[in-house]
């Protein structure tokens, strides 16, 4: 693919705006909400090496005004969100009077690898997406799967997995979110999503996780006919050959690695304010991924604002993936894109939530998978967040790691 500067991707973003009305739109055949899909439309890509990112509009006249969530970073950055293992959760009920003592199976057992405890403190729900990371406690974790969680609520069970098999010592009594700066934010690559939003394996995370972190070693790390070496340098990052870590956030960290991902980017971050006041305009909700030429994921909001919010994060994600080595593709076409976005998800379904709250389903139809996050909550009752993915065999491209297998 053809690696396009940033001013130059900027006018090809913002021709293919002006011009939407022009582009060839492929009729919807069904998908997660039959309203909603009449009112997406797919443009045309910006483009950044091995990554293409084809942004999604609302084109209908239904909005959903502004959504009132508040997301994992800024309620950790606030301190209005905090979250800790399992086994601390009594340190956590608010004494507000009499509280019913919170039943939860797992406090009496100690901490969990796959459950953590969450309290909102603050005056709005909180939006949780798959994929987003929490460091700290015992071991680096990722959520599970899209939920809502009230405004000041009594603790829950948080489902998560762990990103960080190495350990099981406590570093910090609580946890706090992957962004050590708001433009360095990150959460998992789809790679690893993938695996913890269908194969709901922790096994099948850690083999993602550990072949994501050797990917984006091989990527960060320098030839070895440049004669560096591994280790610091003096005036450069540190180069992760020989990374001491098995933990997905600290090898994000990682300065070579996080230079990587913030090049690979770096066509979508330099114009990042332009493009997002443009696609505020047009009403844009979402972006459909391609990598090395492969379709592979699609992430829709219930409006601009929320895409805004999340941009930071699920672009580095996606730069984060397009490093990993893999077969080369055609690059897709709008056309490819919004079939992808448009493709029927009418199969197996399931569906679960809490009552008023919210409800996620997850829709299984051929080879893609789409997860549908709908808040119930008074004054919603619309998807909030939407992802769709195509289904790839991860043993193919990771195999099982023996040293993570428990």
């Amino acid at each position: 693919m053809k690696n396009l500067g940033g001013i130059a991707l900027a006018g090809v973003f913002l021709f293919a705006l002006a011009t939407v009305e022009r582009l060839n739109i492929v009729k919807a055949a069904g998908g997660p909400s039959e309203s909603a899909i009449d009112a997406y439309r797919v443009l045309a890509p910006i483009e950044s090496g091995n990554l293409l990112l084809f942004p999604v509009v609302r084109t209908g006249s239904k909005s959903t005004g502004e959504t009132p969530f508040l997301t994992l970073d800024e309620g950790i950055r606030s301190g209005e969100v905090e979250v800790t293992e399992a086994g601390k959760v009594r340190g956590l009920v608010r004494p507000r009077g009499p509280v019913p003592p919170y039943r939860n199976p797992t406090a009496s057992q100690g901490d969990q690898v796959n459950t953590l405890v969450l309290v909102n403190n603050s005056k709005q729900p909180l939006l949780l997406l798959a994929g987003e990371i929490v460091t700290g406690g015992k071991q680096d974790r990722v959520i599970a799967k899209d939920r809502i969680v009230p405004a000041g609520g009594d603790p829950m069970d948080l489902s998560v997995f762990c990103i960080e098999p190495g350990r099981w010592t406590e570093s910090s009594a609580t946890f706090g979110g992957a962004d050590k700066s708001a433009a360095h934010s990150f959460m998992v690559q789809p790679t690893v999503r993938e695996q913890a939003m269908v194969a709901k394996s922790q096994q099948k995370v850690w083999d993602s996780v550990h072949g994501a972190i050797g990917g984006m070693i091989a990527a960060a790390s320098p030839s070895p006919s440049t004669g560096i070496q591994t280790g610091t340098v003096s005036d450069g990052p540190v180069y992760p050959r020989n990374l001491p870590t098995t933990s997905y956030a600290k090898a994000m960290e990682n300065s070579a690695i996080s230079q990587k991902v913030d090049e690979a980017a770096a066509p979508v971050m330099k114009t990042r304010d332009q493009v997002l006041a443009q696609l505020r305009e047009q009403h844009a909700v979402g972006v459909v991924v391609a990598v090395r030429g492969e379709i592979v994921w699609a992430d829709i909001f219930a409006d601009t604002a929320l895409l805004s919010r999340y941009w930071t994060k699920l672009v580095r994600s996606y730069a984060a993936e397009s490093l990993t080595s893999g077969e080369s593709h055609a690059a897709p076409t709008v056309v490819d894109a919004q079939h992808f976005l448009d493709a029927p998800a009418g199969g197996a379904e399931t569906s679960e939530g809490d009552l008023g709250i919210y409800r996620y389903r997850e829709l299984k139809s051929g080879g893609n998978e789409t997860f549908v996050l709908e808040s119930l909550l008074p004054g919603t009752g619309y998807d909030v967040h939407t992802s769709k993915l195509k289904l790839r065999s991860q043993e193919a491209r990771y195999p099982p790691h023996p040293e993570y297998v428990r």
